[in-house]
């Protein structure tokens, strides 16, 4: 980065953050749930949120969809209390067809792809092309992949695609309610495959690379408020600083693209 563009950088945010320090007089605790692939883009921005607004995030996790205990269909389904949701475009959009959601303030932050990554030291397979993919996969004794929408995607489209689907349903396994690094980083998996934010972190992986752009999913991660939410306003304050222009270098570096342009 050019010390132009880091000044710039540095300009847009406290820009930002002036903006937003406006409403500390009007402080109150936003309830969020967000899934994983954001998880780490979350985690850096919401501080600098709270700092700059005077308000205090109450965070909650879980995958985008699936039924293990701590996803976010069991928690809504659990009847628990939140003014907003972050989670794949597919898990958002079940929760707004069953009305749980407010029609039209769905809100796309950011793109993320799949990734693959192995154990730190152990040799990185070939994944460069989709035949190449292929005998990874196939060639691999364990393979280790999320519960949530990367590995419905796998499990759903890709390895029947990739005809292999029969043989992966002797090595290949869903991961519930932990993160697909944790399991590889212990051994307990060859091949990791989940949304690149999500394994970058892990310093006991190698990261591979991503999927053959021919066979990548490439899913949105959005936002929207919840019916009933008891603090909507502030919720929408939190979304318009996830998708500041200002915050976008530190969305990217987590592993995603922000969604706005």
């Amino acid at each position: 980065m050019t010390l132009h563009n880091a000044v710039t950088r540095r300009n847009l945010l406290a820009s930002a953050l002036l903006a937003f320090a406006s409403l500390a007089a009007q402080a109150t605790e936003i309830r969020v749930i967000t899934s994983g692939a954001f998880t780490e883009a979350y985690k850096k921005l919401v501080p600098i949120y709270e700092a700059a607004s005077g308000h205090k995030v109450i965070s909650a996790f879980g995958a985008s969809i699936g039924n293990a205990p701590d996803a976010i269909p069991s928690r809504f389904a659990r009847g628990e209390k939140f003014d907003l949701v972050i989670l794949s475009e597919g898990g958002l959009e079940a929760l707004m067809k069953d009305g749980k959601l407010v029609p039209g303030s769905r809100v796309d932050l950011a793109r993320s792809q799949i990734g693959v990554a192995v154990r730190k030291g152990t040799p990185k397979p070939d994944i460069s092309s989709v035949e190449a993919l292929k005998q990874t996969l196939l060639n691999a004794k364990s393979v280790a992949y999320s519960a949530s929408a990367s590995g419905t995607y796998l499990s759903t489209e890709l390895f029947p695609k990739l005809g292999i689907a029969e043989q992966m349903q002797k090595t290949a396994k869903k991961i519930m309610s932990e993160r697909v690094g944790a399991v590889v980083a212990r051994g307990d998996a060859e091949l990791g495959f989940q949304q690149v934010s999500e394994l970058i972190y892990f310093k006991e992986l190698d990261f591979v690379g991503t999927l053959p752009e021919a066979v990548q999913q490439t899913i949105f991660f959005s936002s929207a408020l919840v019916q009933g939410a008891e603090q909507a306003e502030a919720a929408k304050q939190l979304v318009r600083f996830f998708t500041s222009a200002a915050v976008a270098d530190i969305v990217r570096s987590t592993g995603l693209d922000p969604a706005a342009k």
